[in-house]
C-alpha cells in the first residue's frame, strides 16, 4: 500500500493486554513443548475472563507435561508480565482449567507427507520508509511501549500497571513518504495516587510524555502539537487487564504485523508450532519481502503466499511492489522462484524454527525486531 496526501494510524497495545497475556501464554506453552521435543505440534488457545484462564490446545508430541506443570509456567507468565494483587489479578487467586487434546490424525496426515497444516493465504511485506523496513506509525507505536514497559517494570515510572495502549497518526507527503506525527494516543493501567479528582492529574499526563514519549519521537516531536497528544483520554484506568476485560489469542493480528498497511490473511500467530503456515509462511513472506527492498530491488513490497492442506508447494504466489521496483513485478516473481522455497518444511529449515524463540514474538510485533531470523539479511 501506498498512501499519499493522507493519513495513516496504527495501534500497538502491551503485554499486559489482555489479549497479549494470552498470546504469551499461549506462546510459552508452545516453547515448554519445543524445548523438549522440536518435532512437537502445538495449537495452543488461551482464554482470560476475569478469575478464569482456560487453556485448550491440539497437541501432538512425544513428551507430556502435567496440568500442573502448564498451570504454574502460566502463573510465572502472568507474574512476569506485571501482575499481581495490587492490580486485581493475583495468579495465586485465579481459577486455571487446561484441556489438552491430541492432533487430529486428518490433519497429521497432511503435514506427515510434509504438506501444509491448512489451507490460507498469508502475506509478507516490506517498506523503506524506518530502518527497520516497517511502516513507521507501527514500529513507533510499538517503540513507545516497549519503552512504557522498561519504565515501569524498572520502577522509572511509578504507580503504573502493565495493561497499556498507544496509537499514532501520521501525514504522508505526496511522495508517499512520512512527513510528520500528527497525533499520539497513549493509555496506561495506574493507580489511585495519581488521580486528582475524577481524571489523571497534569503532572501525571506531563511525565509519561516526558518519559514514555519524547524520548521515542526524538525529533519528530517539533512538529507535534501538544494539544494532539491524548493520555488516558477516557480519564481514568484503574482497572486492567483480563480484571476488566476478557482476552483472547489471536485478536492482535494487525498490531501483530504491519499495523493495517498490508493485506492480512486471517491467521494469527501464537500458539501455532512453525508447521502451521499461518505462522512459517507469513515469517519467510516477511523474509523475503525486507531483504528485497534491502537490496533495493524495490521501495515497497507485499508478497501473497496461498497453500492447499496436505500440499508441499504454495498453490500460488504473488508480488506486488506498488510500481517501486525498478524491474518490474515480474522479474521481481522470477527472484523469489528462483531464490526461495516456500514448502513448509523448507521454510522451518531455512529459518530454523523448531526452538523454543515464540514467547519473545508475543507482545510489540513479530517483525521489524532484531533477534528473529526471519529478519536477517540475504545474500543475493
Amino acid at each position: 500500500m501506498i498512501i499519499k496526501n493522507s493519513l495513516f494510524t496504527s495501534e500497538s497495545v502491551s503485554e499486559g493486554h489482555p489479549d497479549k497475556l494470552c498470546d504469551r501464554i499461549s506462546d510459552i506453552i508452545l516453547d515448554m513443548y519445543l524445548l523438549k521435543d522440536p518435532y512437537a505440534r502445538v495449537a495452543c488457545e488461551t482464554m482470560a475472563s476475569h478469575n478464569k484462564i482456560m487453556v485448550s490446545a491440539e497437541i501432538k508430541s512425544d513428551f507430556n507435561y502435567k496440568k500442573e506443570e502448564i498451570i504454574q509456567v502460566v502463573k510465572k507468565t502472568i507474574s512476569d508480565t506485571g501482575y499481581n494483587s495490587k492490580w486485581n489479578y493475583d495468579p495465586e487467586k485465579i481459577e486455571y482449567e487446561i484441556n489438552l487434546n491430541i492432533q487430529s490424525p486428518c490433519i497429521s496426515k497432511g503435514v506427515d507427507n510434509g504438506g501444509a497444516g491448512d489451507q490460507g493465504i498469508m502475506f509478507g511485506y516490506a517498506t523503506d520508509e524506518t530502518k527497520e523496513h516497517m511502516p513507521f506509525p507501527i514500529i513507533y507505536a510499538h517503540k513507545i511501549l516497549i519503552r512504557y514497559a522498561e519504565l515501569m517494570k524498572n520502577g522509572v515510572l511509578k504507580n503504573v500497571g502493565p495493561d497499556a495502549k498507544s496509537q499514532i497518526t501520521v501525514f504522508y507527503d505526496k511522495n508517499g513518504f512520512p512527513k510528520k506525527i500528527i497525533s499520539v494516543v497513549l493509555s496506561v493501567q495506574h493507580n489511585k495516587k495519581v488521580m486528582k479528582g475524577k481524571n489523571i492529574s497534569d503532572e501525571f499526563k506531563r511525565e509519561l510524555i516526558e518519559k514514555a514519549i519524547k524520548p521515542v519521537l526524538g525529533e519528530y516531536m517539533n512538529n507535534l502539537k501538544y494539544e494532539n497528544i491524548f493520555i488516558n483520554p477516557a480519564g481514568s484506568f484503574l482497572i486492567g487487564g483480563p480484571a476488566a476485560d476478557t482476552g483472547v489469542t489471536g485478536r492482535k493480528i494487525i498490531a501483530d504485523t504491519y499495523g493495517g498497511m498490508s493485506p492480512h490473511g486471517g491467521g494469527a500467530f501464537s500458539g501455532k508450532d512453525p508447521t502451521k503456515v499461518d505462522r512459517s509462511a507469513a515469517y519467510m513472506a516477511r523474509f523475503v519481502a525486507k531483504n528485497l527492498v534491502r537490496e533495493g530491488l524495490c521501495k515497497k513490497c507485499l508478497i501473497q503466499v496461498s497453500y492447499a492442506i496436505g500440499v508441499e508447494r504454495p498453490v500460488s504466489i504473488m508480488v506486488n511492489s506498488f510500481g517501486t521496483s525498478k524491474t518490474g513485478d515480474e522479474k521481481l516473481l522470477k527472484i523469489i522462484n528462483e531464490k526461495f522455497d516456500f514448502r513448509p518444511k523448507a521454510i522451518i529449515d531455512f529459518l530454523d524454527l523448531r526452538k523454543p524463540i515464540y514467547y519473545q514474538t508475543a507482545a510489540y510485533g513479530h517483525f521489524g525486531r532484531n533477534g528473529f531470523s526471519w529478519e536477517k539479511e540475504f545474500n543475493f
